[in-house]
């Protein structure tokens, strides 16, 4: 398989932060600390996945504390989000990957599910059309691979809605792009998606102090 670049688009998980729709459920720091878990498991997955370059693109401060610890990895590069909306972040972020001669994949840290199995799947697929899709079942996407680069994909798109992915194929269509999508994967945003966490992914959905037993 050809080389592709993974490229995880990621919030610093601090309270408040990240993972706000969490909050009614599980509080500031509760958030922060799941948000954290499926961090840490998207970056073992893509690294797992041994595609290519793997890119953690952070916010707001790639200098932030945080981050310091993987710096470390050699595998991994980190870089800094752009300025603007999810939009213009994720198109600036695959237009510097592409410039640099491979195919990327995009993806969130919210889809537990997709896993270093997924991604060689997805990959090998993107070697063979212009683009692939992983939809989620709340009408967003969780990875967007790209062999080209169109503006279109990423402007006027109403993110964090059910519209996201519909938007996204109409504008391939529009490109004349060929495509593949895998079946449609759950993601974690709302609290509903907690039960499903806690029964498809355990380790994940229990922080490990408190699943130490007193």
């Amino acid at each position: 398989m050809n080389c592709i670049r993974i490229i995880i688009i990621a919030k610093e998980p601090k309270p408040g932060f990240a993972k706000t729709r969490l909050i009614p459920a599980l509080g500031d720091q509760g958030a922060a600390e799941l948000a954290d878990r499926l961090l840490k498991h998207t970056v073992s997955q893509a690294l797992a996945a041994a595609l290519g370059p793997v890119e953690l693109c952070v916010t707001p401060d790639v200098q932030a504390e945080y981050w310091r610890h993987w710096e470390d990895e050699d595998s991994l590069e980190l870089t800094r989000q752009t300025d603007g909306d999810l939009g213009l972040r994720m198109l600036t972020a695959a237009e510097q990957g592409i410039a640099r001669g491979t195919p990327v994949m995009l993806i969130g840290t919210d889809c537990p599910a997709l896993d270093a199995t997924r991604l060689r799947r997805m990959a090998n697929d993107l070697m063979q059309r212009d683009a692939c899709l992983c939809p989620v079942i709340d009408g967003g996407y969780s990875l967007l691979g790209l062999c080209q680069i169109d503006p279109s994909l990423f402007t006027d798109i109403p993110w964090s809605t059910s519209k996201v992915a519909a938007l996204t194929r109409e504008r391939m269509r529009q490109l004349h792009w060929t495509w593949t999508e895998s079946e449609p994967l759950w993601d974690v945003d709302e609290p509903e998606d907690l039960l499903r966490l806690q029964e498809l992914s355990p380790v994940l959905a229990v922080s490990p102090l408190h699943s130490v037993a007193h």
